[in-house]
């Protein structure tokens, strides 16, 4: 019998094994479930999102997509052979190798920027086995198997994801901005290159103090927050 996943303090775990978790956990989010619940499909690939109840405004607690990521990162990096590269879009795309071998997401209770939500959730997704229309249709999109991770499993993935994310908020909480910023703009793909975001195209330039990117293009620089990448959960 598989054992069920073991979390670290402050983080508990719920199989949504069957279920979207990312939409489960919004709607648990809504319903008043604390903070820290993960809910987590391990059926296939691996499926997760954590519910989180934020105590800054909207507009700097959005840092926890790209903070779960720096844990996805972190995690593959521990547990993944050392020649393995992971980096990771700023939109949420987890790329491996180059290719892209999943994605994270986000939603809150409210898109005001200055307002504190009541709860936010991030969530990300990752394949593990690539299927044959990966294989002969999309290029871009690989699997953690097909790039020697043949020995990872996604309970493990999860668990040290879990652990991971969590360093990352206490450091979030007790430092600031300052360490995340740097270890995620390490981590991002594209950088100084041209990039299509929300429809407009223009060149990659970096983030700012709260993570937004910054796009040129016509000559301007125009900053696109990360609130943009909030879903709509009904």
């Amino acid at each position: 019998m598989t054992r069920a996943p073991q979390f670290p303090p402050l983080m508990s775990g719920l199989n949504a094994a069957g279920h979207d978790p990312f939409a489960a956990a919004c709607e648990a989010a809504r319903d008043g479930v604390d903070a820290g619940l993960i809910l987590y499909d391990l059926s296939d690939d691996l499926r997760a999102a954590l519910i989180c109840a934020p105590e800054v405004p909207l507009a700097q607690a959005v840092a926890m997509l790209p903070l779960c990521g720096v844990g996805v990162q972190n995690a593959l990096g521990a547990l993944a052979p050392p020649e393995v590269p992971v980096h990771l879009d700023w939109s949420g795309v987890i790329r491996v190798n180059g290719g892209r071998c999943g994605a994270l997401r986000m939603a809150a209770s409210t898109r005001d920027p200055e307002v504190i939500p009541d709860w936010l959730v991030v969530g990300y997704a990752l394949r593990f086995e690539a299927t044959l229309q990966d294989q002969g249709n999309t290029p871009d999109e690989t699997a953690l198997y097909a790039e020697g991770c043949g020995e990872l499993t996604p309970q493990d993935m999860l668990e040290s994801w879990a652990r991971h994310t969590l360093t990352w908020i206490h450091r979030w909480e007790q430092e600031g901005m300052t360490p995340l910023h740097r270890e995620w703009s390490g981590l991002l793909h594209g950088l100084g290159r041209p990039v299509t975001i929300a429809g407009r195209d223009g060149t990659f330039l970096g983030v700012d103090e709260n993570l937004g990117m910054l796009l040129k293009a016509e000559g301007t620089t125009h900053l696109i927050p990360l609130t943009d990448l909030l879903e709509t959960q009904t």
